[in-house]
């Protein structure tokens, strides 16, 4: 994709380079974000500018919507249908309405299983020391994995060992946050401030051996793994041996999501043509039709069913192996801003993670798979995590740059690494300070590193606003009116400006609901008060603080 993008953008293609050329596009983005469908919508105009016709108007999927992309694509693909139909009713001989009812009409699965004899297998790695197994059995699983993902590796970059499990919230209050720390137990990486840690978490065993048992598959057999047509290929491009079985139960456990993940509509679709009870078969076929959408997001997407309970709640659906390789969500790492300063913690590295949970409409809890499990997690306990870092969208600023850092709840977690890191800058000579506003619910219940932070806004430390930095905090429940983060940095309007002045960067951190777009409309309202100029110009300079790389925002949904 990144080639062809380039090639588009030649400056020696002639405007009318694509006439004649018709084109669709539809997009797969969320509007959780700020450049919702950033991609699909630089592509339609671009496509269009050389010349080509667009068959129909771009389509624009959100996952945001309560039926995820299918809200969007289904009326997209019936327009589509339509307007081809209208250029060249040939493409449909029936009308481009007509649905071939023959219910054995289904694709070949893209995977092929090979089981092996335990007496022809080399089970010599099996019997290698502990961590050195676990290290061999994660990359081989997941070099085997339909749901390999480009950036992350196969084989992990580390594995770390928690040693220390804390919570950070008053017992009670309604909300699970904790303050990990980790130890390296493999090779130790380098990382930075700003960094990301991406785990892979363990799945419950009770609910990996009811997968195998409602599937009727053999946890002890020997398998390899591989796309039809790639029989050939002994390795992967990280040079991983396609051709080493491993446990069929390993396989499952490490690239797998059986119990968190809900399936998508293909899923259900699949499952149609392997249902022996007929109420069954109409029901999932029901559940696979445009018509069925909006009852399938009540019974599966709003309810989060996992694959697990899916099945369980079709019994007489047994389908091949093959197929549950290529449909069940795969088992993704989950990605957390790193809390830590290497300088200040070496061989160590630490997380802020809130633990996730909620009731469905149906009042069924449910937890996030992730946070539950390493929030269950005792250091005693030594368990292997197997771990991969990546740069983050938070570079590590110089030390000579003041901050003015925007980081509410679990946000505030890259921060305390910024702080920690400045704290250390600071003992060999005097780094810039840092102006943090950081909020949560209650002063009582949810002040995150509440003491970490006071103790670094005393005595000219980093945020102290003798330095002419700051802390500021909003707790949002502890008045009758709610007060945000945005509101500290108005009041604190002219000591924002000054950082401003000065050279500051600004960086922002958590939820990508309201919370980044709030704090720009608050900067944008600070510098057109403080630098007297209009709301319009005040959005162009952020802009320029933007290009120049002084402002940065990591969100998530």
């Amino acid at each position: 994709m990144k080639s062809f993008w380039k090639y588009l953008l030649l400056r020696n293609i002639a405007k009318n380079w694509l006439e004649g050329v018709h084109y669709a596009v539809f997009g797969l983005g969320d509007s959780g974000y700020q450049k919702y469908n950033f991609v699909a919508k630089k592509l339609d105009r671009r496509i269009s500018d050389l010349g080509a016709t667009a068959v129909v108007e771009r389509g624009l999927g959100d996952d945001q919507h309560p039926s995820g992309y299918e809200g969007a694509l289904d009326p997209w693909m019936s327009s589509l249908w339509s307007m081809l139909y209208q250029i060249n009713p040939k493409f449909f001989p029936n009308g481009p309405d007509f649905v071939i009812s023959d219910t054995k009409l289904i694709n070949q699965p893209k995977f092929q299983i090979t089981y092996h004899e335990i007496d022809k297998v080399d089970l010599q790695s099996s019997s290698a020391p502990g961590l050195d197994h676990v290290q061999m059995q994660t990359g081989r699983a997941r070099s085997m994995s339909p749901g390999k993902v480009s950036h992350i590796k196969n084989i992990p970059d580390c594995f770390l060992k928690m040693i220390k499990n804390q919570p950070l919230c008053r017992a009670g209050c309604g909300k699970d946050v904790r303050h990990f720390e980790f130890e390296f137990v493999s090779s130790i990486i380098e990382y930075g401030v700003g960094d990301v840690l991406e785990v892979l978490p363990g799945q419950d065993p009770a609910a990996v051996d009811a997968f195998l048992q409602c599937c009727n598959l053999n946890p002890e057999s020997l398998i390899t793994v591989h796309p039809i047509g790639m029989e050939s290929r002994h390795r992967d491009a990280e040079g991983n041996d396609y051709k080493v079985p491993i446990k069929l139960k390993t396989f499952v456990e490490l690239t797998m999501d059986i119990a968190s993940a809900s399936p998508r509509r293909y899923f259900f679709e699949v499952m149609s043509y392997f249902a022996t009870a007929e109420h069954e078969k109409e029901r999932l076929q029901y559940f696979a039709s445009p018509e069925g959408r909006d009852d399938l997001y009540q019974y599966n997407q709003k309810e989060r069913r996992t694959v697990l309970e899916v099945l369980e709640d079709f019994p007489s659906v047994q389908m091949p192996f093959e197929w549950l390789v290529q449909l069940v969500p795969p088992l993704k790492t989950r990605a957390f801003s790193i809390s830590s300063s290497p300088s200040a913690h070496p061989n160590q590295v630490h997380l802020t993670v809130n633990v996730v949970s909620w009731t469905t409409p149906f009042k069924r809890k449910r937890t996030g798979l992730c946070s539950t499990w390493l929030a269950g997690l005792d250091p005693q306990d030594g368990v292997y995590i197997p771990a991969w870092f990546c740069k983050g969208s938070l570079p590590p600023p110089p030390p000579s740059i003041p901050l003015v850092l925007v980081g509410p709840g679990t946000g505030c977690a890259p921060f305390r690494g910024f702080v920690e890191e400045r704290a250390i800058q600071d003992m060999s000579g005097s780094a810039a300070p840092i102006m943090l506003f950081f909020g949560c619910r209650n002063q009582e219940n949810d002040f995150l590193y509440k003491d970490f932070w006071l103790s670094h806004a005393q005595n000219s430390g980093p945020l102290s606003i003798a330095r002419g930095g700051g802390f500021y905090v909003a707790f949002s429940r502890d008045q009758p009116q709610k007060v945000y983060v945005q509101h500290k940095m108005r009041e604190q309007s002219q000591r924002v400006w000054n950082l401003l002045v000065e050279g500051a960067s600004i960086y922002v951190s958590g939820s990508s609901t309201k919370m980044p777009s709030d704090v720009m409309s608050a900067l944008e309202e600070i510098i057109s008060k403080e630098a007297g100029v209009s709301r319009e110009t005040a959005v162009l300079q952020l802009r320029r603080l933007e290009k120049d790389g002084r402002y940065h925002v990591e969100a998530w949904s």
